[in-house]
């Protein structure tokens, strides 16, 4: 079946949806219907329209019809060189969107002086829209990498608010920040690399943050010790999920909490793709261990913790894509004695590197492949 979804995938150019049906390791089926195809797709977040917004790591921002199919692009989204793992990441909606219409993008910045040099950046920016496109107007800088430094790789840049006050404005925003493969700043506190920060709408910092009083990038921080966070969700709980790509195999799902020290590169239950080895979590417990890790690697990217109605024993379950692995990881949470678990329960061979994974206001379950990605949509067989 799955030859057979894969060979046909350019019929659905002429506007017919080919489904497929996959079995997963526990015995779950999901019907899979292609829907359209990108250009590098990373990411994408639902209009309460029931339109969505997808990008591509060239730089376009696309509108995208109920139906799946491409309407237009979104106008004035910053320029950006796809280099590497970077170029244009992530969008999500302001928690007022139906009263601001504000959206929050963020993508890969070089140096003005110096072009071997590079970081994430996180603007806002009101959305416009049409039946075929529109623009975002009114860009404005709320967040920074820093220091930008060489190489292209581990931006992480996966966005979430809180959903405290949500009625009131919402919460605050979340980012996650890759160390860009250079180990040591996931413990630097001078530096915002390796870390998870958090700020407010504006771009201020809450005055509540563990370091504020530390002034500089420091006082964004709110948790420390990550790798190459690339999937960010909030639970019906409120509590706040992350998982990251660890060196070689030690990929992490880790239950998010203040302050605290999640351990790379001096914890890790992978390796340094040298082969040396790297002390796991449970020899040094002053660091944080995750809920749940894989070795082999799964290669993580893009999270949901679902909460549709489509799947009703999923609810509250998490939903992992897998680069590597071509796979859709579902994950259960559980309680602890030292706080939440989390396990794998199932996993969907999707055939494909899985870049992107988010719940439809229809309570589908919405993929965004890598690469020459399509767009798919999964419901229940």
């Amino acid at each position: 079946m799955r030859a057979l979804l894969l060979s046909a995938a350019a019929l659905s150019f002429a506007g017919t949806a080919l489904a497929d049906t996959i079995t997963g390791t526990s015995g779950s089926k999901i019907e899979v219907t292609e829907l359209e195809t990108f250009d590098s797709p990373w990411a994408m977040t639902m209009l309460p329209d029931g339109r969505m917004l997808v990008t591509e790591k060239a730089g376009a921002l696309w509108l995208v019809g109920r139906d799946g199919k491409k309407l237009g692009k979104i106008g004035n989204t910053p320029s950006v060189t796809d280099r590497g793992q970077g170029g244009f990441g992530d969008v999500i909606l302001d928690p007022n969107f139906a009263d601001n219409k504000r959206v929050y993008i963020s993508y890969v910045e070089r140096d003005a002086k110096d072009n071997s040099l590079s970081g994430a950046v996180v603007d806002s920016a009101t959305l416009t829209v049409s039946a075929r496109g529109g623009a975002l107007v009114q860009r404005e800088r709320v967040w920074t990498q820093s220091p930008k430094v060489t190489g292209n790789g581990h931006y992480g840049h996966r966005m979430a608010f809180s959903p405290e006050n949500a009625k009131d404005g919402g919460g605050f925003l979340y980012i996650t920040s890759g160390e860009r493969q250079k180990f040591t700043p996931s413990q630097n506190m001078d530096m915002n690399l390796g870390k998870v920060v958090r700020i407010n709408a504006d771009g201020s910092v809450p005055e509540d943050n563990p370091f504020a009083e530390q002034g500089g990038v420091t006082k964004q921080i709110w948790t420390l010790g990550h790798r190459n966070p690339l999937g960010i969700d909030f639970d019906g709980e409120g509590r706040l999920w992350v998982h990251e790509m660890g060196p070689r195999d030690g990929d992490e799902l880790n239950h998010i909490t203040r302050s605290s020290n999640y351990g790379y590169p001096v914890v890790s239950n992978g390796k340094h793709y040298s082969g040396v080895d790297i002390p796991d979590h449970d020899t040094n417990p002053v660091f944080k261990a995750p809920a749940e890790y894989w070795v082999p690697s799964i290669a993580p990217s893009g999270f949901t913790i679902y909460d549709g109605s489509q799947f009703t024993d999923w609810q509250g379950d998490g939903f992992i894509g897998g680069l590597v692995s071509q796979a859709l990881i579902r994950v259960e949470f559980e309680a602890g004695n030292r706080g939440p678990k989390a396990k794998e329960a199932e996993r969907f061979d999707m055939g494909n590197r899985i870049r992107e994974v988010e719940t439809g206001l229809d309570g589908a379950i919405y993929v965004l492949e890598d690469n020459d990605g399509r767009l798919l949509r999964l419901t229940p067989n």
